[in-house]
């Protein structure tokens, strides 16, 4: 009989174990299908994170991690479908979160192909629309049921399980007198050796849910099967440590990836402004008309495109051959007004030159004094157009700036010189180079007015060459041009620098002296006129012989008329006055 009781006791006991041991088996299940949505998700978040930085940072290592993370989510996901077969409830949010997870593949799909494409800018505008983000929410959402249920399912399985153990526990108690002793002994033994860990079991997953992810447990169990057990939780724990910690550093990486996004966009949108800015400036410094409307266009929008940055702008003077100020902005009055080209290391190098602190580098002539600045050469085909100087440093943006600036400038510039060169070529003569007739009939009449505003006097001088014929007629027309060039080169060298000097015509020329007096003008011409019949012009080391000119001044008065025909006249009788005496002289009209 007592055998019988613990017979059967020992039968209820076993059939217990083994269903307390399947009852374990859907607790470490349960595990298995958390530990695979977790990584189900953690790879979509990396897979996330590297389309992100492949379209920020344009590397194609970000493309690589991509393709990796994407398949190992999809065989994460593929396991949790298989380990829920039998949940139905399960299997229904599985197939949402499916068809979510392809939602959010194909939008990345889209990124990604554009990336690839080199079409960085549909990408971003991809990113931006939300699109994805907004599966990927939704996506969390249903991941976030799906676990929540699988956990209560987990929690339930563990209850069975310690109610199973209960029965066990229960079955060792009762055994009556009969087997009191050694009921006694066996209950002793189960209890210690299945409540023991179960109870340790218990208290570090109560843990664990409580959040303390550093709860773990040993293996030494009193049996395999709770050693599996152990074993198991602690695999399991370390997976979701793992899981949530890159779940974590992913949160980080994407909002650094946003930030950085965000910041690019700002600086996108700054560039956008300068160059709307920089276009509206190139638009006003194409439509100049004088070197006075280009400075004053640079000197207003440049501190727009640099602010904080006073400077000036040295435009290349091909006459003095130097460098002169024609604008400047901001406290700049250390600058020189002109210098040197050899004097800008910026120029010699034919690239940027800055000095960032004393002994840094070497200083250019033009500005010794100063121990931070920057010079930028402006440059057209080769050839020295002017110079950028401005008095601080610039940083990467500033020098994206500077870049368009200084082409920007260089072409005004350019096109400025052009328009200049292209009106000395309709107000001078292609043989010597002065003033021609038409340049010489504005200039008298707009000196006229000069004077009668201001009562001052005004002097115009008619000369030809003597026998000019001649040198044609004996030396070809060679020769003539030659003596042209001399003669003009004396005149324009010995009348003053305020003095207009022009060709009237085939071997006539003209000068308008204002300022002057009929008087004064006879002395200085008759310097001219010895200057001219000192010197001996050649052609081809062949001497053309003297050359000697006649001279006629005439003096405005109030009762002329202001065209300048009047005085023009009085000017060309005392020629001809100076022509009938016998030549190589001087003559003054008189009223």
């Amino acid at each position: 009989m007592i055998f019988v009781s613990i017979l059967l006791l020992v039968l209820g006991v076993a059939d217990a174990s083994r269903k307390t041991q399947e009852s374990f088996r859907w607790v470490m299940h349960s595990g298995m299908v958390l530990r695979n949505m977790d990584a189900t998700m953690a790879g979509l978040r990396s897979a996330e994170s590297a389309q992100r930085g492949y379209v920020l940072t344009r590397n194609s290592t970000f493309e690589s991690t991509y393709e990796v993370e994407l398949a190992q989510a999809h065989e994460s996901l593929a396991k949790v479908r298989e380990l829920t077969q039998d949940n139905p409830f399960q299997q229904d949010r599985i197939q949402a979160i499916g068809n979510l997870f392809d939602e959010w593949n194909s939008h990345s799909q889209k990124v990604i192909s554009a990336a690839r494409a080199s079409d960085f800018e549909r990408a971003t505008d991809l990113i931006k629309s939300g699109s994805g983000l907004a599966s990927m929410t939704e996506l969390e959402v249903k991941a976030n049921e799906f676990v929540g249920a699988e956990r209560t399912l987990q929690s339930t399985r563990v209850e069975l399980a310690q109610r199973r153990l209960h029965t066990v526990r229960s079955l060792a108690l009762v055994g009556g007198p009969l087997i009191a002793i050694f009921s006694a002994l066996v209950s002793v033994l189960i209890i210690y050796g299945i409540r023991r860990p179960i109870s340790i079991l218990d208290d570090a997953m109560t843990r664990f849910g409580a959040g303390d992810y550093s709860q773990r447990t040993h293996t030494r169990m009193g049996s395999r099967e709770f050693a599996r057990l152990a074993k198991g939780y602690n695999g399991m724990a370390e997976s979701i440590t793992r899981s949530a910690s890159e779940s974590q550093a992913r949160k980080h990486e994407l909002q650094a990836v946003h930030e950085e996004l965000l910041t690019s966009a700002r600086a996108l949108s700054d560039r956008n402004d300068v160059i709307e800015l920089l276009g509206a400036m190139s638009h006003r410094m194409q439509a100049t008309r004088s070197d006075t409307e280009l400075a004053e266009v640079i000197s207003i929008f440049v501190p727009r495109v640099l602010p904080g940055l006073p400077g000036a702008l040295y435009a290349f003077d091909q006459k003095r051959e130097r460098l002169v100020a024609i604008s400047r902005w901001g406290e700049v009055s250390f600058l020189v007004e002109s210098f040197l080209q050899d004097e800008c290391w910026a120029l010699r190098r034919g690239q940027s030159h800055w000095i960032s602190g004393v002994g840094k580098d070497v200083t250019c002539a033009h500005a010794p004094d100063r121990t931070v600045y920057h010079c930028e050469p402006l440059l057209a085909a080769g050839e020295v157009i002017g110079v950028l100087h401005l008095d601080g440093l610039l940083d990467e943006e500033q020098k994206f700036r500077m870049t368009m600036l200084t082409e920007n400038i260089a072409s005004a510039m350019v096109n400025r010189r052009l328009q200049d060169n292209l009106k000395e070529q309709t107000i001078r003569d292609p043989l010597t180079g002065l003033f021609n007739r038409r340049y010489m009939q504005e200039a008298l009449s707009l000196e006229i007015a000069r004077a009668a505003r201001a009562k001052s006097p005004l002097c115009v001088v008619m000369c030809d060459v003597d026998h000019f014929k001649r040198f044609n007629d004996q030396k070809g027309h060679d020769a003539g041009d030659t003596v042209l060039k001399a003669v003009a080169a004396t005149l324009e060298e010995k009348f003053r620098d305020g003095d207009i000097v022009c060709r009237y015509g085939g071997e006539e020329f003209t000068i308008i002296a204002p300022g002057t007096r009929q008087e004064d003008l006879l002395r200085r011409t008759e310097a001219v006129r010895l200057a001219i019949a000192a010197a001996e012009p050649e052609l081809r080391g062949e001497p053309l012989g003297k050359i000697t000119m006649s001279f006629g001044i005439a003096e405005w008065i109030p009762n002329m008329d202001r065209t300048g025909d009047a005085l023009l006249a009085a000017a060309d009788k005392a020629l001809y006055e100076a022509k009938h005496a016998g030549r190589n002289r001087i003559v003054g009209h008189t009223a």
